[in-house]
């Protein structure tokens, strides 16, 4: 995959939806735009971004600033944040596409995109996070369930036509299937989520033939705590990846928000394989 040139640190940028559109009954996709907007780095669709909703008590969307040397200042009535993918960034219109995954109209994101009109606000910063997302291979692992679905579909669409892969993902409903742009040489598998099953992704990489003439390969795998780690543990095992070909990074946790969850996200993040 191609590398992109490092970006500094930006925004947060206060932004304005200006469109909204169900892709399935569960991923809802909000587009922003505004003058702050100006200048966001194009060609990193798929990356990380950090989003900053309003305060739950006070209702104001008031946004960090840094000082001179970099360094974060939060304001009192600090932002809930969390963080999100560029799904795509169209620098000619300067509009930025972020799928939400809908589960509620209560939550801090989640339910601000429900409940988003034309004209809502919110905060964005980044890019971030690795770069790149996928490693440079002959053939491909990605697997993720639905909130991985726009980093997938943005590293499937920058594919060259002669890229392979196997892609796993994994929906609570099978309203949420939908068309993804990829290669002919790209075979998406969508799998009925199991309740209380945290292998069935696993086990469904562990069932893949890696194809003939294969010297390389690497792999992307987003979602849930315990599905992300399982796969990891599988992908180590049974293909031999190191952490060098496999990005795995589990997004949320069953039974925990955010804010509980942040720290241990983290310490998976850096464990050594």
């Amino acid at each position: 995959m191609k590398q992109r040139q490092p970006v500094p640190p930006s925004g947060p940028r206060r932004v304005f939806c200006v469109a909204k559109r169900y892709i399935t009954p569960h991923l809802l996709r909000i587009t922003v735009s505004g003058e702050a907007l100006h200048g966001f780095p194009s060609g990193y669709d798929g990356a990380h971004i950090k989003l900053f909703f309003a305060n739950r008590t006070t209702g104001t969307l008031s946004l960090p600033t840094r000082d001179d040397s970099g360094k974060i200042v939060w304001p009192t009535d600090r932002p809930v944040t969390r963080a999100y993918t560029v799904r795509a960034y169209r620098p000619d219109s300067n509009e930025l596409d972020i799928d939400f995954v809908v589960h509620g109209s209560h939550s801090p994101a989640s339910g601000w995109a429900v409940n988003a009109d034309v004209g809502a606000e919110l905060g964005v910063a980044g890019p971030g996070g690795p770069d790149p997302l996928l490693a440079d291979a002959d053939w491909h692992v990605l697997a993720g369930d639905l909130t991985a679905v726009p980093a997938i579909s943005a590293l499937l669409e920058g594919f060259e036509a002669e890229r392979r892969a196997e892609v796993f993902i994994e929906i609570d409903s099978l309203d949420d299937k939908h068309t993804i742009t990829a290669p002919s040489g790209v075979n998406i598998h969508w799998l009925l989520r199991q309740s209380g099953d945290c292998e069935q992704l696993a086990r469904a990489i562990a069932n893949v033939a890696i194809p003939s003439g294969v010297t390389s390969i690497s792999a992307f795998i987003a979602g849930e705590n315990g599905a992300v780690l399982a796969c990891r543990k599988r992908l180590i095992q049974d293909f031999g990846l190191s952490k060098k070909q496999l990005y795995a990074i589990p997004y949320w946790r069953r039974g925990q928000d955010e804010e509980t969850y942040h720290e241990r996200r983290h310490e998976i993040m850096d464990e050594v394989y």
